[in-house]
């Protein structure tokens, strides 16, 4: 194997070559600084980095290893970045912004405290827009990320960071956080695989383990990959109440799914949808047809409702907190659209109206719960539009998507609707590319609460497609 082909590794195959002393923690590792020292500088998808303290742990992985019959922890010597907004103990997290640009934390969170004892080795952090507020990733802190597909393009947010390093080579396995689509907008729009779990699924740290629209989750290159990072991860913490006591084993091998019953719906009744990815996404149900799944669609009756009432929730549960800081005579170090969004939640009418949120949510699942009860999973694109340009603008009065005006934030994405339904399992895969080379990507939703059928379709459809980035032809050329 050349560089590029080691550092393109699953963290599974990693594992499986450090095993039988093919591979090294310190050469897996070593190779993606290099390409980092290459490549970076045309992505700026890191933050923080901790390369010589992180080579020092490599080493002392590489030595277990070479140890006759040692154990060896799961994720043992697997190169980690972690999104800028997760704490890591002794480290800071900046949340892409200047405000915080010297915070440093004490401990870290459950999910990066059980991927650290599971032994991988965090050596970078992820870029994020200024407190993960943006489907784009930009920040006065860190500057613009760009799509390593076509750099003219963003990754998406606000995980754009995690998806971008997975998609250019420079990390093998990666975090994100999602409370409007943040893990499944970058892994659609970089090319990668994101998985969204029930909301308590993954134990988190306050304030994001309080809002039933936040999660925490695997960004991976592969489907084993985030069953991996995922059967690491999930399970009740004694530190978040919100952690749920069940804990679900996820396959890691591809299966057959004939007879699996699958529904679609490539608009939800009211989405524009770019051709690119409606015609990719009907060549992937096709992937499903010929694999023996039943493939139905469905009209789930939803309308622009979901967009006006679920704003409530945002505006007042996770806007709010801009107010806070902008009052604190902090406004100078904020980005113009972290002051926007604090503008927009002083002027929303009330608090009240947060239960119009949970209210539409319960008038959505009519439709969804009856369909998800006669079919194994749903699915539907993960964008609308493939991504939108690195120096997009989230307040452009004039933003489309197939030649309609949307909301120049959300109106490119179909994720949020999945934060509403926090208890649904969302993972999202990787479908084709447009013609700027940027990817398109499915979301794959699962029942209340079922995991394991989600990521049962979403392996026999990766191993179907071949994978994404095992050849050299797939990946984005930097």
């Amino acid at each position: 194997m050349n560089n590029d082909d080691v550092c393109y590794l699953s963290a599974t195959e990693a594992l499986k070559l450090f095993k039988k002393r093919k591979l090294s923690p310190v050469e897996l590792l070593q190779s993606l600084i290099t390409r980092a020292e290459r490549v970076n500088p045309k992505v700026n998808c890191f933050a923080d980095r901790y390369f010589e303290e992180a080579l020092a742990r490599a080493r002392a992985a590489e030595s277990r290893y070479m140890k006759r019959g040692a154990r060896t922890r799961p994720l043992e010597g697997i190169p980690l970045a972690v999104k800028d907004v997760q704490r890591v103990a002794g480290k800071r997290t900046t949340q892409g912004s200047l405000i915080f640009k010297d915070w440093v934390d004490e401990h870290s969170d459950p999910m990066i405290e059980r991927l650290e004892k599971a032994g991988a080795n965090i050596f970078a952090r992820t870029t994020t827009p200024e407190f993960c507020l943006s489907g784009i990733t930009a920040s006065r802190i860190w500057g613009v990320t760009r799509n390593p597909w076509n750099t003219v393009w963003g990754p998406g947010g606000s995980s754009g960071g995690s998806g971008a390093a997975l998609a250019a080579g420079l990390t093998t396995l990666a975090t994100g956080t999602d409370i409007g689509g943040s893990i499944r907008i970058p892994a659609a729009a970089c090319g990668i695989v994101g998985f969204k779990p029930p909301h308590g699924r993954n134990p988190d740290g306050p304030p994001a383990n309080f809002d039933r629209f936040n999660h925490c989750g695997p960004m991976t290159r592969s489907v084993a990959d985030a069953a991996l990072m995922q059967n690491i991860t999930s399970g009740p913490h004694p530190l978040d109440h919100d952690s749920i006591r069940q804990k679900v084993r996820l396959p890691t091998e591809p299966a057959a799914i004939r007879g699996m019953k699958i529904a679609y719906s490539v608009d939800f009744g009211y989405v524009p949808v770019e051709d690119e990815v409606r015609r990719n996404m009907m060549a992937a149900l096709d992937v499903f047809r010929k694999l023996g799944a039943e493939v139905e669609e469905v009209d789930l009756g939803w309308t622009g409702d979901v967009e006006r009432n679920g704003m409530h929730w945002y505006n007042t549960m996770h806007f709010g907190r801009m107010t806070v800081w902008q009052q604190k005579q902090n406004a100078d170090l904020m980005t113009d659209y972290a002051l926007k969004f604090a503008d927009i939640a002083k002027s929303s009418s009330n608090i009240d109206d947060v239960h119009k949120s949970w209210e539409q949510a319960h008038r959505m699942y009519q439709t969804l719960g009856p369909v998800l009860a006669g079919h194994d999973v749903f699915i539907c694109p993960t964008n609308n539009a493939p991504a939108v340009r690195a120096d997009h603008d989230p307040y452009d009065p004039n933003f489309t998507v197939a030649g309609r005006k949307v909301d120049p934030e959300y109106g490119w994405v179909m994720t949020h609707q999945f934060n509403m339904l926090h208890n649904c399992p969302v993972l999202s895969v990787p479908t084709g590319h447009a013609a700027t080379a940027v990817p398109t990507a499915i979301q794959i939703v699962g029942r209340t609460w079922d995991d394991a059928r989600v990521f049962r379709a979403a392996l026999a459809y990766e191993k179907a497609v071949g994978g994404w980035y095992g050849d050299k032809r797939k990946r984005p050329v930097l």
